[in-house]
């Protein structure tokens, strides 16, 4: 059922977008790709250039456009181009459950019309279908790893900068000593302090964070330490601390530059002697707790000046780690564009879209001074912009990224209408084929029934 479904999607795509030769490829786990539809292709026989693109898309987990075999820097000089093979290609990914799971490639001849922005957003309109049926299929095992239980990780990397950082946390989690996280604004402190403690042997416990810069200084003693009924006005009953409630587990102070002379003191006085006395209290308290602390600040320049305490900079800094900026972490742009897309898609429950090759060459080329939190707030950005777009293109990135208001296509009209006409199209058949029987229906192609109901109203699609 699922290969005729694949079929059908195929034929009604190549009405839209004619293609010399096609290829629906699923994976098998472990990096295995197997053709399940091929027109013209032998996937295990043939090793012209298809394969190298499908496997680039698959990696990428984004769509490759290849206008132009000829003057392409990566393929202009392979044997299959100069052999009079494919002039020209497309390759999308195919999604399941967060995973790339096979892959839809097609190619053209140089005496073929070469494939345009158009092609790949019709491509990327079927894909929603395609990845319906992948997800609620058997078939289609992820082609990476994954931890497979469906968990969005916290941190998400592959550079070699970004690994040590990562191998470093796995040394310490278990250790009970302070560890200190300098870093740029938006680096991702505070996920690293996290995932240590999720990690390690404190799971079990409270992960209690507080940033020092964003409470009064008035107020900010009182938020750390508790306070008892009566201890000042306004104090109508005890109130546990945010050091205590920690207890068992791990206390995150991000920003801890931004902590004042007095209040210095005082947390170095319950790092050296694992207790707390609440406002207003004679009598100390017990805490067992897993310090970690965060900076944007150089803290040897603050400790220099006489900003900071050097007795707690030591104290908290047995463990450093320092997070390098986006900007140094470039092998990193991709999995963390797509890291973030599958979030957003979980969060708003749509399909996951893709970016074009176009808006993707903009988000690498921005330096991203806001580190990865600019980088996921553009990404959250861009995917509602795009609205019911499975395509975020270039216009649906913010001014900063695309200053000079380029746009994917100057007929994007034309494509929204044959992406609908398309869509219009495989659910009429779809319909048909299950005798209008709407749960069937829906369950055939992968979506639920609300969903089918939602598509049926968008398409002004009656039943008989």
């Amino acid at each position: 059922m699922k290969d005729s479904l694949f079929s059908k999607v195929l034929e009604l795509v190549l009405e839209e977008v004619p293609a010399g030769r096609s290829l629906v490829l699923l994976s098998e786990g472990e990096g295995v790709l197997r053709a399940r539809l091929a027109r013209g292709i032998d996937w295990e026989a043939d090793h012209d250039v298809c394969r190298d693109i499908v496997e680039k898309a698959v990696e990428a987990g984004q769509p490759l456009l290849i206008r132009d075999f000829g003057v392409h820097p990566l393929y202009r000089g392979h044997s299959s181009v100069r052999s009079k093979g494919p002039a020209s290609a497309l390759c999308l990914p195919l999604l399941a459950g967060g995973r790339v799971g096979g892959a839809f490639y097609m190619d053209r001849t140089a005496a073929e019309p070469p494939f345009n922005a158009g092609d790949l957003e019709l491509l990327a309109a079927a894909a929603v279908f395609l990845n319906h049926i992948l997800a609620s299929s058997s078939c289609g095992a992820p082609a990476g790893g994954g931890n497979g239980n469906g968990r969005m990780p916290l941190l998400v990397g592959q550079d070699a900068r970004f690994l040590r950082v990562m191998a470093l946390v796995d040394r310490v989690k278990d250790s009970g000593a302070s560890v200190f996280i300098s870093g740029e604004s938006g680096t991702g402190k505070e996920m690293v302090a996290r995932t240590i403690h999720e990690t390690g042997s404190r799971r079990s416990g409270k992960f209690v964070a507080v940033n020092c810069g964003a409470i009064p200084d008035n107020l900010l003693e009182s938020e750390l330490f508790g306070y008892a009924r009566g201890a000042f006005t306004g104090a109508v009953r005890d109130k546990v601390g945010l050091i205590e409630e920690a207890d068992g587990g791990t206390f995150f102070l991000d920003e801890i530059g931004d902590l004042t002379f007095p209040l210095q003191a005082k947390l170095l006085r319950v790092l050296e002697d694992g207790a707390i006395r609440r406002l207003g209290e004679t009598r100390t308290r017990t805490v067992d707790v897993r310090w970690v602390s965060a900076t944007h600040k150089d803290l040897d320049i603050e400790v220099r000046e006489a900003r900071f305490r050097e007795d707690l900079y030591y104290r908290l800094k047995i463990i450093p780690i320092e997070l390098p900026p986006l900007r140094e972490r470039t092998d990193d742009l991709l999995p963390l564009i797509n890291h973030f897309a599958e979030r957003y898609a979980r969060e708003m429950r749509r399909p996951r879209p893709y970016f074009s090759p176009g808006a993707l060459e903009m988000l690498f080329h921005y330096p991203w001074p806001g580190n990865v939190r600019e980088l996921q707030n553009e990404v959250q950005r861009s995917f509602i912009m795009a609205g019911e777009n499975n395509l975020i293109r270039e216009e649906f990135l913010s001014p900063k990224i695309n200053p000079r208001k380029e746009t994917y296509s100057d007929d994007s009209r034309r494509l929204t209408t044959a992406r609908s006409e398309f869509e219009k199209r495989f659910l009429r058949e779809a319909l048909a084929r299950c005798g209008y029987r709407r749960t069937r229906t829906a369950t055939e192609i992968g979506i639920t029934r609300q969903g089918l109901f939602k598509l049926m109203k968008k398409h002004e699609i009656e039943t008989p």
